[in-house]
């Protein structure tokens, strides 16, 4: 294929982007959001893949849609913990990402996997750490009675939602709110809030 001199200025121009690697279980809705917004030229950083831990999640189908490749690494029947994520860290390391961001990755990572990408590791929790960490935010938060929660970004240490918080945006509870009203406004601020951190750390 043959290449005009304006084809190769135009190339040469193209902002250099950071690379990042994404780990999601779930349906995807934030990992598309980061995904969209890395695919515009002006975004500072660019998803190189999507890794998930079960063959069956949603945000696997969502990054093959925006032509993101994807990659399963499951922990096999009798696999401890720590050996599947070193299997995890060599996956995600193939793809040499500056950034590894958790959207909706349900699994604890151990410290071996934390010192291959050391202070590189973020992820999204829906409730105002150290408030309700765990997998079940959102409904502790309507158990409590609170009156409000919210969406956190912060880096990824060996705890359960215990890493030094980057980011926090305040979300209401609304009168009639249920898990399911609630975790979506939730995750409406999640999105926004991902996507401007991550612009954020790509340009210290």
């Amino acid at each position: 294929m043959a290449f005009s001199s304006a084809n190769l200025s135009r190339r040469s121009n193209d902002p250099v982007k950071v690379p990042l690697v994404i780990m999601a279980s779930g349906q995807g809705s934030i990992a598309k959001a980061l995904i969209e917004a890395t695919q515009k030229v002006n975004y500072p950083a660019e998803v190189k893949a999507l890794v998930s831990d079960r063959p069956d999640a949603g945000a696997l189908q969502v990054a093959s849609a925006c032509g993101v490749e994807t990659l399963v690494v499951p922990q096999h029947l009798g696999q401890s913990r720590d050996d599947w994520c070193e299997v995890l860290a060599d996956s995600v390391q193939s793809f040499e990402p500056a950034w590894v961001v958790c959207a909706g990755f349900m699994r604890i990572l151990s410290e071996n996997f934390l010192q291959r990408f050391p202070g590189r590791v973020i992820n999204t929790h829906p409730s105002l750490l150290p408030a309700f960490p765990g997998a079940n935010a959102v409904a502790d938060a309507l158990a409590a009675g609170v009156a409000e929660t919210g969406a956190t970004i912060h880096f990824v240490d060996e705890g359960i939602d215990t890493g030094p918080v980057i980011a926090q945006e305040v979300v209401p509870l609304l009168p009639g709110d249920d898990l399911t009203s609630l975790h979506e406004r939730i995750k409406q601020t999640e999105r926004r809030q991902l996507v401007d951190v991550v612009a954020k750390l790509a340009c210290p």
